[in-house]
């Protein structure tokens, strides 16, 4: 695989990821007149629960499901500029231009301070947001890709990964795909994203104080254990291949959500081998077309990457992706309702095992 690197107008950083090392090399250079890119944003810790809240006011301006001829994510044209300067390309990732975190200076917020009344710790949104572009295609989605172009992706995703980890301030990598306009997504090109967060995650934190407590009174690997326990039931398991196992988890919190982990400790993307991530492609893709037959229609949905954080609980993550769509039926979706969204208590509509015999299959 080539790697190129380049700078958009306003200084954001574009790499352009080619399989082939041979193909034309990427000089296009960005003809926009844009403004420069503001200093970060604020994020507040509230103070009940110690979590970080990003206020990012400037997102409001995004743009919002353009039409197709105006997508910012397609290939550069005469007398359409986008956010890729090129003709064509196979995967890129460049900064967002309305980041939630961002490396830019000059916001003038204090590096930490109290903010007003009360106790409210506030500081800049130090970090990185990005956007990976799957395909110059417009339409389509991550599921219609081809295997290279799939192990493309894969390899910009732990390309990313190692990058931003050595970043200053950076203490969490998280890639991430949200999929159809009742996700919430605004550009219909197929693309995901990639945050560089300043913080460990609440996620990511309660997941590891749990890793710890399991680690101290059974001696094993929670996730590890757990992936044993789904294997040797097969009850819940959707594919196995010879690297990777999909299941839906013990405990899912929404209708359709599945796992697939390496079979082997891995605590991200980095770490995966070759052989590993060539498995991943050829799986993931055939997983995405099960979940698009499931209602007969494009599955709306988060694929997120679960990865160890940079500095700490490393050898207790175990690398996965988690997949959940909000549709409970051809004809219903699954609201955050009070229970969900006030108390944080989920209620499911689907049992696990209902859900993994509906995507096995007959």
């Amino acid at each position: 695989m080539r790697r190129t690197t380049r700078r958009l107008a306003d200084g954001r950083e574009i790499i352009y990821f080619d399989a082939d090392p041979a193909s034309p090399p990427r000089r296009a250079e960005d003809l926009r007149e844009l403004s420069p890119q503001p200093g970060p944003p604020e994020m507040r810790r509230d103070p009940l629960t110690g979590e970080w809240v990003a206020m990012a006011a400037h997102r409001q301006d995004r743009t919002h499901r353009p039409p197709a001829d105006l997508c910012p994510l397609c290939p550069s044209a005469p007398g359409r500029l986008s956010e890729i300067p090129e003709s064509d390309y196979e995967v890129v990732v460049f900064e967002n231009r309305f980041p939630s975190f961002t490396r830019f200076p000059g916001s003038g917020i204090p590096e930490s301070s109290t903010g007003g009344p009360g106790p409210v710790e506030r500081a800049p949104a130090r970090g990185r947001c990005e956007v990976v572009c799957f395909t110059s295609e417009h339409s389509g989605s991550f599921a219609e890709l081809s295997g290279e172009q799939a192990r493309t992706v894969m390899d910009a995703w732990a390309d990313r990964t190692a990058e931003l980890a050595e970043s200053p301030g950076v203490e969490q990598v998280f890639c991430f795909e949200n999929r159809g306009e009742e996700i919430g997504v605004t550009l219909h090109h197929p693309h995901g994203q990639i945050y560089g967060y300043p913080f460990v995650t609440p996620k990511t934190d309660q997941y590891l104080r749990t890793a710890r407590e399991y680690e101290r009174r059974h001696g094993g690997n929670v996730f590890g254990d757990m992936l044993a326990a789904e294997r040797a039931s097969g009850e819940r398991v959707i594919r196995e291949s010879t690297h990777w196992t999909v299941f839906v988890p013990p405990a899912a919190r929404w209708p359709v959500q599945v796992m697939l982990a390496p079979r082997r400790h891995v605590p991200d993307l980095v770490g995966l081998t070759d052989e590993e991530r060539d498995d991943f492609a050829v799986v993931y893709l055939d997983v995405l077309s099960v979940l698009d037959r499931l209602y007969d229609a494009p599955l709306p949905y988060i694929a997120s990457w679960q990865q160890a954080p940079v500095r700490t609980g490393r050898e207790l993550c175990w690398l996965h992706l988690d997949l959940f769509s909000v549709r409970r039926s051809a004809d219903k979706l699954k609201y955050l309702a009070g229970s969900e969204s006030g108390m944080g208590v989920w209620i499911n509509d689907v049992t696990p095992e209902r859900m993994a015999e509906w995507l096995r299959g007959p």
